[in-house]
This record gives C-alpha cells, sequence and structure tokens, in this order.
C-alpha cells in the first residue's frame, strides 16, 4: 500500500508538472492579452501626449520581464527626472544653436545606446532616447511643446508600469523559477562598439531633420532611434532586412486594421481587435522565444503606426496613416543601407577590441 501510494503521489506530482507547463503559458498569453487591451483603452480613452507609446512599453515588459521588481520602479524614477529635466532645459533655446545642441545630443544618444544593452537599463534607455531626439525636436518646432510632451512621457512610463505591476497581481506568473535581471552578457567594449556603431545609423538622419527641421518626422525618428541599436552587431545586414520585413508585415496589418477600423469607429472594436492581435503574437511569442523578437517587432509597429493614427486630431488622418506607413517602409530601407554602408568600411575604431 505504501509503495502503491507513493507511486500515485509520483504520478500525481508528474501530471501537475506537466500541466504547469501548459499552464504557465495559458497564464502568460492571457496577461499579455489583457495588458495589451487595457494599455489600449487607458491610451486611447485619455489620449494625453504620447499615450500611444503605452502598449508598447506594457507588451516590452510583459515579455521581457517575468514580475515587477524595485529595479523597475527604480528606472521609471530616473527615466522621469530625466525627461522633465531635458524638456525643462530645451525650453531656454539651446535648439537656437544646433553646433552645440547636435553635439550634445549624439553624446546622450550614444550613453543611451550603451544603456540599452544592459538588460537592468533597457526600460530607462529606451525612454531615455525616445526623450532625447523627442523634445529638443519638438522645442524647435513648437517652442513651448516639449514640457507638455515631456510629461506626457513620463506618463505614458507610468500607466505602463502601473498595469504591468495590476496583471501581475491579479495574473502572477505560475513559474517556479523566478528570473531575475541578469548582468549585460557583453563586455565592456563591445557595448560600447556596438553603442558607436548605433549612433553612426542613426545620427545623420537625426542631423537631417534637424537641420532641414521637417515636420511629421517625429514618428521616422522614434522608429530608427530604436531600431538602430537591433542593426548594430555582427550581421547588421541580415538584422537589418528582418527589421524591414518585421516593419513590411506590421505595416500591413496596420492598413487592414485601420480600413476595419473606418467601417466600425468604435473604441470597443478598436479595443478588440487589439486585443485579438495580442492574442495571436501572445501565442507566437511565448511558444518559440527564439522568434520572439519577430513577432514582436510586427506587433510594435502595429501598436505604434494604429495607435499615433487613432490620437490624432488632423483632419488629413487618412493621409497621415499611410504617411506613417511609408515611413516605416523607409525606414527599413535605410536600416539595409547603412548597415551595408558600415559593413562594407574597414574602420578600425569600429573593430571589437575584446579578441585577446
Amino acid at each position: 500500500m505504501s509503495d502503491s501510494h507513493q507511486h500515485q503521489r509520483s504520478f500525481a506530482s508528474a501530471n501537475r508538472g506537466h500541466a504547469t507547463e501548459e499552464a504557465i503559458y495559458t497564464r502568460r498569453v492571457l496577461r499579455f492579452t489583457l495588458g495589451i487591451g487595457l494599455a489600449v483603452a487607458v491610451s486611447a480613452i485619455w489620449a494625453w501626449p504620447l499615450a500611444f507609446i503605452v502598449p508598447v512599453f506594457v507588451a516590452k515588459f510583459l515579455v521581457d520581464r517575468q514580475e515587477p521588481t524595485i529595479q523597475t520602479v527604480y528606472e521609471l524614477l530616473i527615466s522621469m527626472i530625466c525627461t522633465i529635466g531635458l524638456a525643462w532645459l530645451v525650453s531656454f533655446g539651446p535648439t537656437h544653436y544646433p553646433m552645440v545642441l547636435l553635439p550634445l545630443l549624439a553624446m546622450m544618444m550614444l550613453w543611451g545606446y550603451y544603456l540599452f544593452s544592459d538588460p537592468k537599463w533597457n526600460f530607462f534607455a529606451t525612454i531615455f532616447i525616445v526623450a532625447t531626439l523627442l523634445l529638443p525636436y519638438l522645442s524647435l518646432l513648437q517652442p513651448g511643446a516639449a514640457i507638455m510632451v515631456g510629461v506626457g512621457l513620463s506618463f505614458s512610463g507610468v500607466v505602463a508600469v502601473a498595469i504591468f505591476a495590476l496583471l501581475h497581481a491579479l495574473l502572477p506568473d505560475l513559474s517556479p523559477k523566478k528570473e531575475q535581471l541578469a548582468d549585460a552578457q557583453q563586455s565592456h567594449d563591445e557595448r560600447t562598439h556596438e553603442a558607436f556603431r548605433a549612433l553612426i545609423i542613426a545620427f545623420p538622419v537625426i542631423c537631417f531633420f534637424y537641420f532641414l527641421e521637417i515636420s511629421g518626422a517625429l514618428l521616422t525618428m522614434i522608429f530608427i532611434a530604436i531600431l538602430s541599436l537591433q542593426a548594430a552587431g555582427a550581421k547588421s545586414i541580415k538584422v537589418s532586412l528582418f527589421l524591414l520585413v518585421t516593419n513590411g508585415i506590421g505595416g500591413a496589418l496596420a492598413v487592414v486594421f485601420y480600413n476595419l477600423l473606418t467601417i466600425v469607429p468604435e473604441i470597443q472594436f478598436y479595443i478588440g481587435m487589439s486585443m485579438l492581435a495580442a492574442l495571436f503574437f501572445g501565442q507566437k511569442i511565448y511558444a518559440d522565444p527564439a522568434k520572439a523578437p519577430l513577432y514582436a517587432g510586427i506587433l510594435s509597429a502595429l501598436l505604434v503606426v494604429v495607435g499615433s493614427t487613432a490620437s490624432s486630431t488632423d483632419k488629413d488622418v487618412t493621409v497621415n496613416f499611410y504617411l506613417r506607413i511609408l515611413q516605416l517602409f523607409l525606414v527599413g530601407v535605410y536600416m539595409i543601407f547603412a548597415s551595408f554602408f558600415l559593413e562594407s568600411r574597414d574602420w578600425k575604431f569600429l573593430k571589437k577590441r575584446n579578441s585577446l
């Protein structure tokens, strides 16, 4: 009886272990779907400046981090201080001196790119890079707008962290192994090398927009800033092609998404469609972690393009939507060109120094 009872307990334990794996997957997909739906609902209903970034931040948290930690709150607090401080600084006129502003911009971008490769500072670096590019440019085009947008970006971070924490409180992760944020896998030289490559890819376009003061380029600048680091590694051309594919698929889905919204212009339908997309991509992300960046990239492109269009108050909403799709495509093409240019050069300062 004792042996039989022990066998039954072992069998039940094995079954619970097998069920737990399925439960972990189901719980994560459900949390991802509800999180994106809630983020889209909050950002669409209140529609503060840069509210459309909230779903992208929430998706990034739910995929990259297993549970909320004090590090997340710490990153958020520092990013808010830096964002508001930068917005206050550029409101006092340094944007009128490009020979001073652009080198300072390059230094801040380089620091942001360096931090981006550290999992512990990835979220802070994302907000910092966006703020670094967005706020001085807005101050140049619309003096006085930087403070408002800086507060909006900071508030988007607060809302994203709150949604992330709420979803984990309601649906805690079932995995017995609580993964903490690891240290950066790359050496200091490797991170510096990739940060410089990312800066070289992104900075020429940033200078182009700043000198010509091209309006409507904010979304393009955000995409180039965030994607340039991903295209800065050893296989930059292949990664750039990958980014072109993800942006293309995300843009095509955004066209379908947008046309459905024009037929049924109801916020409930918008939220439902977003949750359906999150359910589909969430299943792909958690079922195949190796391809998670592909699916996350497609979903991010979809959320940003549709979200920025849905929050737009311009009369020519349709025209602006297709301009955003064109911007996505041009970003992908530019990434391929810039990556090919870098790999065809034999610049010693771009070579990694960790070969010894």
